[in-house]
């Protein structure tokens, strides 16, 4: 399913063989178990199954040591964590790095999801007293990769704000991917340029963007 600002239902499907079919042309793809972020159970036997066939990082509910080895048992290639890296308004060091000597640094991708400004958790609905630049400068030992979400515009089909994205950019020299409402040919070029990868749901799902498209991105 995807949501808009986490919170509205915009598509739900339950034909996973189209969608694997579509994606199948991707060497990475991002995969989230919503009812384990949500603490709703989780769905690990799916994820199993998607990942034996598409090259997934997978994220949802991974807030322990333990639950990361099971998403990485499944077959993901790294695990996605956002929540848990933050305590009492603060980067969790300590969970941070006991996280990254347990499964590798390379595999965890560090999450860090900014609204009005402000790094958000749980769900994007606590907002946190630093910026994502200054998350991700506090949590680069800890990852290979960051995922910066740019909550504001996720799933509006408005546009993305590239200047905030290239912010965090400027702020790690660990590989970026950026999702939050890139829409078009023209963004996804415009963060190729800057070596950032991006992350295309809305405008997929919708067929705002056709994957067959040339110039259609080739990644996530």
């Amino acid at each position: 399913m995807q949501l808009v600002q986490g919170e509205t239902l915009a598509v739900q499907t339950d034909d996973f063989e189209h969608w694997i079919g579509r994606f199948s042309r991707f060497p990475k793809v991002q995969l989230i178990d919503l009812d384990a972020a949500m603490g709703k159970g989780d769905n690990l036997a799916l994820v199993k199954t998607i990942c034996a066939r598409l090259p997934c990082r997978v994220g949802g509910g991974i807030r322990s040591v333990g639950r990361a080895r099971d998403v990485l048992a499944a077959g993901a290639h790294a695990v996605i964590v956002s929540s848990a890296l933050f305590r009492d308004g603060a980067v969790d060091v300590v969970f941070a790095r006991s996280l990254a000597e347990a499964v590798g640094v390379d595999r965890v991708i560090a999450a860090v999801d900014s609204r009005d400004g402000t790094v958000v958790i749980h769900g994007w609905k606590t907002p946190l007293p630093l910026t994502a630049v200054h998350a991700a400068r506090a949590l680069e030992p800890f990852c290979g990769e960051f995922l910066y979400t740019h909550v504001d515009r996720e799933g509006l089909m408005q546009g993305t704000d590239l200047d905030a994205i290239l912010a965090v950019r400027a702020a790690t020299s660990r590989r970026l991917t950026a999702a939050g409402g890139i829409t078009t040919r023209a963004e996804i070029d415009a963060l190729d340029r800057a070596g950032v990868d991006a992350v295309v749901g809305m405008a997929i799902y919708t067929g705002a963007l056709a994957l067959d498209e040339p110039g259609a991105p080739p990644g996530d």
